[in-house]
């Protein structure tokens, strides 16, 4: 290399480590949330026309395998993105950051290549000495294991970078891709779920390439570098969130494997995944805009000044967040089944309590993730393992007394009672300088809106009308006037919340 090609690639590490500080957290949220809208979007495309494309076994089969695949990444994951997290060298340091590059990202991922072809080598060997013949799609879904794993340590780094506009743009072009090419192959070659899936690994491909040449750019590693206690110190931090993971994914997908295996029908899994799928979106704008922005700032924050600058940030984020919670919460409890039912078709009713149920919980569930984060602060993961591997074990025991009994609504309700529990027991867990719940006065005022608008709902009729797109423009209108407009006219803090923001945006757009 050359002494001009260093002398740039040095300054770009350098503003990887440091120069993203002038950038707040609401930046972030703006540009993360940015990105899941435009996610949104285009699952908003692809969920009505592949649930068409797709009938219920094959979109089961897509369900079915997807679980296993998420499992696996999370173990094949070894836990470096959680320590990539938690470990990123702050301040821009060349040295650190090389090192950081090599022990967290480069040997966590030539680790999880030699477990990989490990687990290819079993396979192929039971296929060919056994004589058991897998489907096309467990090993499209093997395949897309490496990929998903590279994907998501890049993108940790990212992520800890505070490049938000950089993980921004690459999120949403990797959907909007995988979308077109999905389409494309269900549409042109076959109405498959191994189709699907070839369209999803070739837009994998395609990202990841992007990704390279962005590692190749920025980060530089070293044979010198190499520290295996730090590796060690990595993997002892992220081993019991490894767990944690797949306990977590066990929580929300166990549920397709128990259908299948209890019912022996992919048609169900189909209806349920279905539904569930489109309550991820939710989960998505809600939660994960919100976390992408927060938790690399409130590590930092912790770091430089210690519970009480996270506890106010978690005051002045929850103010907002408590009213959107509850006021997507309800709209989606009182009308999910009908969105549902128009975005995929009549024949695709039955998904609809199952988004009703858990797109409602989804809305909710972010207000616990920001007030009672503290057990990482604390490093103490552990404690975060045993409390999801229990939540998923009340899951999968509920599953096997209430899928027998009541079917495929048995999963939603032991889901719903294993949140529940969930989020107990994370705020009895938090440390208490670092718990802060939403404020009475918020919470009485969105439930007296939610109730208003409920009662507005069942009063009116929706004014008689039948079909379910009229239904939701006079549900969404009725949202507005009945839930909306009352927090803002109760809650002279939010309102000047939304000034405020409206000020700061203005001054942006005057100083830019």
């Amino acid at each position: 290399m050359n002494s001009t090609s260093a002398t740039t690639r040095d300054r770009t590490l350098q503003g990887a480590g440091s120069a993203v500080r002038t950038v707040g957290i609401g930046t972030h949220y703006l540009r993360y949330s940015t990105a899941n809208v435009l996610v949104l979007l285009a699952g908003a495309v692809s969920f009505p026309l592949l649930t068409r494309l797709l009938d219920n076994t094959q979109y089961g089969i897509l369900g079915y395998y997807e679980t296993w695949v998420m499992m696996a990444v999370a173990v094949a994951k070894l836990g470096a993105q959680h320590a990539i997290i938690r470990f990123y060298p702050h301040g821009g340091d060349l040295e650190r950051l090389e090192k950081f590059a090599t022990n967290l990202l480069l040997l966590p991922m030539l680790a999880s290549l030699l477990l990989w072809l490990l687990a290819v080598a079993i396979l192929g060997s039971i296929a060919w000495f056994g004589g058991v013949a897998f489907s096309p799609v467990m090993w499209c879904a093997v395949l897309a294991i490496p990929l998903m794993v590279f994907a998501s340590l890049v993108q940790m780094i990212i992520r800890a970078s505070e490049l938000s506009r950089l993980l921004m743009v690459t999120r949403v072009a990797w959907r909007w891709l995988e979308l077109v090419l999905m389409l494309a192959a269900v549409i042109m070659i076959e109405r498959s779920a191994l189709a699907a899936y070839g369209g999803r690994i070739l837009a994998a491909i395609l990202v990841l390439a992007f990704y390279v040449r962005w590692i190749r750019k920025t980060l530089r590693f070293s044979r010198e570098a190499v520290d295996y206690g730090q590796f060690r110190d990595a993997l002892r931090y992220g081993f019991p969130l490894v767990a944690n993971e797949i306990a977590a994914i066990a929580l929300i997908s166990i549920d397709r494997v128990m259908l299948k295996g209890m019912l022996g029908d992919y048609a169900a899994v189909g209806i349920y995944t279905i539904g569930y799928s489109l309550a991820i979106q939710v989960s998505v704008f809600m939660s994960a805009s919100l976390s992408e922005s927060f938790i690399p700032v409130a590590n930092r924050m912790y770091e430089t000044g210690g519970a009480g600058e996270v506890k106010a940030l978690k005051q002045r984020i929850l103010l907002p967040m408590t009213y959107v919670s509850l006021g997507i919460g309800v709209a989606i409890a009182s009308t999910g089944s009908e969105l549902l039912r128009a975005v995929s078709g009549p024949d695709k009713a039955a998904s609809g309590p199952v988004f009703a149920w858990i797109g409602t919980m989804y809305a909710l569930y972010p207000l616990i993730d920001i007030g009672a984060y503290g057990l990482l602060l604390h490093k103490r993961s552990m404690t975060l393992l045993k409390i999801t591997f229990a939540a998923a074990v009340i899951n999968i025991v509920l599953n096997l007394f209430f899928i027998p009994a009541i079917g495929m609504m048995g999963a939603v309700y032991a889901t719903a009672i294993s949140y529940g529990f969930l989020a107990l027991a994370v705020c009895l867990s938090c440390p208490r300088e670092l718990l802060r719940l939403p404020d009475f006065r918020s919470l009485l005022t969105a439930g007296f809106a939610a109730l208003l608008f409920l009662l507005a709902l069942r009063s009116s009729g929706l004014f008689g009308l039948r079909s379910e797109w009229p239904r939701l423009f006079a549900s969404g209108g009725l949202w507005l006037l009945a839930y909306v407009v009352p927090v803002l006219l109760l809650d002279a803090r939010l309102r000047a919340l939304l000034l405020g923001w409206r000020k700061a945006k203005r001054g942006l757009a005057g100083a830019t």
